[in-house]
């Protein structure tokens, strides 16, 4: 391990922590030959637009879940916006939903005329807090959606025994943490679903797609009626949907692309391989921390039968009080001179305070979308999210290494822990930290 971090803070006119190329230590997706041969062999006969290669992405998909049913999408948010339609979400129902999370997680249950009811989240997981969902429940209810955020696995086992005990649906949001797993299981499979994007920025990287997963045959047979029209002539069990088959019951036309689900074939037969490299990777770059003053890892504990997924948009948890208050934005800048360019502060911002949430009216009802069909103003139960409006000043990403090469992975610990050990040099001219932090994507350019 590289010790050196004497010299003067580079923010200060002292030597980078980290110099030169990084090579291949971020390069992702993974493409050869392979992928290419794939590609091209749908593009050479014509079957862009089929969906027999597709068919075969979901069969590997299901043998790799050890799931019931797999169902391919044109991208994450149709594949979310499709569970909630298959979870039976509709007109006047809500649907409990992190507020830190990307907006696809939620924003598609406006589009079935259903509402978002915004609970809190752990301070540790940074995903949906177990303890704060009963008291957000109410007659209208229908769902709870889960996000794994930032690879992290959910604490899934009370989140389902309050599920089952007010009998609602449970969609797991997977497009952080590809290959996750909680207690021995797979994420996506503890839910009644899991929805995923596997676009090009994932760990999971197929091309612009999505992935729905169930062992609920109605959920995935209303998935099919919702937005795959040609699908939806096949072996459609319930009685409720087949008077209805040849036409998409939401009007959408979600299939995958067949160059996303080639692509997708190949990438998957290597995934648990590349995964297992990044979770070295970014597991020895934590351990290297490990013990350093006001930085934490984001991270499942060593040796649990729980682990990180993808560990996309990898983040680590600040401490101020460590560092003599020092604001996380001073922090970043400093490690940022070092020589790492990911390094911002904040995560994305808590979605109960968007306008689009408070009084945006986005299909005319000529009162705000999120009430539109409620009973009761749900805006209210906007209260308590303490650990989401807070969050942003206790959280910074982080490189995100695809390929365990030590050396280097070495340059980057360094420079977050020269930065931590020389604080004091930073506390004099420290802005503190601005009003907002972070964004509604999950990336942000620094300012």
């Amino acid at each position: 391990m590289i010790t050196n971090n004497k010299s003067p803070l580079a923010l200060f006119g002292g030597p980078k922590a980290v110099t030169g190329h990084p090579g291949d230590l971020f390069t992702w997706p993974i493409i050869t030959k392979e992928d290419e041969d794939a590609a091209l062999e749908v593009l050479r006969r014509g079957a862009m637009s089929g969906t027999d290669v597709t068919k075969q992405f979901e069969a590997d998909f299901k043998e790799w879940l050890q799931v019931g049913y797999a169902l391919g999408f044109n991208n994450g948010t149709a594949s979310l916006q499709a569970a909630m339609y298959g979870c039976d979400v509709g007109i006047g129902d809500e649907v409990i939903c992190p507020s830190i999370t990307y907006w696809a997680s939620g924003v598609p249950a406006y589009s079935l005329g259903a509402t978002l009811v915004f609970a809190d989240i752990d301070p540790v997981t940074l995903c949906l807090d177990p303890k704060d969902i009963e008291h957000r429940i109410s007659e209208r209810t229908k769902a709870i959606v889960v996000v794994h955020y930032f690879g992290y696995p959910a604490d899934m086992d009370p989140i389902m025994d309050i599920a089952n005990k007010y009998n609602l649906k449970v969609i797991e949001d997977v497009s952080h943490a590809h290959g996750g797993i909680y207690q021995g299981r797979p994420l996506g499979t503890i839910g009644h679903a899991g929805a995923m994007s596997m676009m090009a920025g994932k760990s999971l990287a197929v091309g612009e797609a999505g992935m729905l997963v169930t062992s609920d045959r109605n959920i995935y047979e209303r998935a099919i009626a919702f937005g795959h029209y040609e699908r939806f002539n096949e072996d459609i069990r319930s009685g409720e949907l087949r008077p209805f088959m040849g036409l998409p019951l939401g009007g959408q036309k979600y299939r995958m692309h067949q160059l996303s689900s080639a692509v997708g074939r190949v990438q998957l037969r290597h995934y648990e391989a590349r995964l297992a490299e990044i979770r070295r990777s970014m597991n020895y770059f934590w351990d290297l921390l490990e013990g350093v003053p006001g930085i934490k890892a984001h991270r499942t504990a060593k040796n649990s039968d729980s682990l990180m997924g993808g560990w996309y948009a990898a983040h680590g948890h600040y401490v101020p009080m460590e560092l003599g208050g020092l604001s996380v934005y001073r922090f970043c800048e400093a490690v940022r001179a070092e020589g790492v360019e990911d390094c911002s502060p904040g995560c994305n911002l808590p979605l109960h305070t968007h306008r689009l949430f408070q009084d945006a009216d986005v299909f005319g009802h000529g009162r705000p979308t999120r009430i539109a069909h409620s009973l009761t103003d749900v805006r209210e139960k906007d209260t308590g999210l303490s650990v989401s409006e807070a969050i942003a000043s206790r959280l910074y990403s982080i490189p995100w290494f695809k390929h365990y090469r030590p050396e280097s992975i070495e340059r980057y610990a360094l420079a977050f822990r020269k930065v931590a050990e020389n604080y004091t040099a930073l506390l004099e001219d420290d802005p503190g930290n601005p009003p907002t932090m972070g964004g509604w994507n999950m990336f942000k350019a620094h300012s």
